[in-house]
């Protein structure tokens, strides 16, 4: 198993980074939030899962030893692959997965692209005693830290668009024109898909260029 990955980032791309290890250039899954936190030429410690298929090998990168043991800790609920336990993890920390599966919050779970009702209800059954209680709550204060989950959806947008290269400006401009999007999903489901909002302001940007 590869427990990490530890270089110089060469590359990035809106769910991919490469970090250049030994002269190789290994290319990572990872969540918009993980690549927001990432800048090129600078050197960057992701811990990582290792994928097998008897096609591929993928490799997925976390910020963190907590964020990969949710990613594996998901994927045993029956369903759940490691696209989807990535995409969770893109639209939710990995607190706040916790705190949803501990409070049994189905409109959480159903704002993550690709899980209906149903399956919102048949996970929470299978992940209640897997995941745990939230690391960070202690007291209210801890809740209410907790419940936040991760960092206001427009400034991981921003640190996204900066770390693959685009100007202040460029990414904040994008991220104004995806606003009603996030917005409309806000309201419906109570969650802003952050990795689909970052493929709109891509074309976006495409489009002004």
């Amino acid at each position: 198993m590869i427990a990490f990955v530890s270089g110089q980032v060469a590359a990035l791309a809106p769910t991919t980074a490469v970090i250049q290890v030994g002269g190789v250039g290994m290319a990572l899954q990872c969540t918009p939030a993980t690549i927001a936190g990432l800048r090129i030429g600078e050197d960057a410690r992701l811990a990582t899962s290792l994928v097998v298929r008897e096609d591929s090998l993928t490799l997925y990168g976390f910020a963190d030893d907590d964020e990969r043991q949710v990613f594996e800790l998901l994927q045993t609920a029956s369903g759940v692959g490691p696209r989807l336990a990535q995409a969770m993890l893109g639209v939710h920390s990995p607190d706040a997965l916790r705190l949803a599966v501990s409070t049994g919050d189905e409109k959480a779970l159903t704002a993550v692209p690709g899980i209906g009702k149903k399956g919102a209800q048949k996970l929470l059954l299978e992940l209640k005693d897997k995941l745990g209680t939230p690391l960070g709550s202690s007291g209210l204060v801890g809740a209410q830290r907790v419940a936040a989950g991760p960092a206001p959806w427009t400034e991981q947008l921003t640190a996204a668009l900066i770390g693959l290269g685009y100007a202040s400006r460029e990414a904040e401009e994008a991220v104004g024109a995806v606003t009603p999007q996030a917005e409309a999903a806000l309201a419906e489901t109570g969650a802003a898909p952050v990795p689909q909002l970052l493929r709109a302001a891509l074309q976006t940007l495409n489009r002004a260029r």
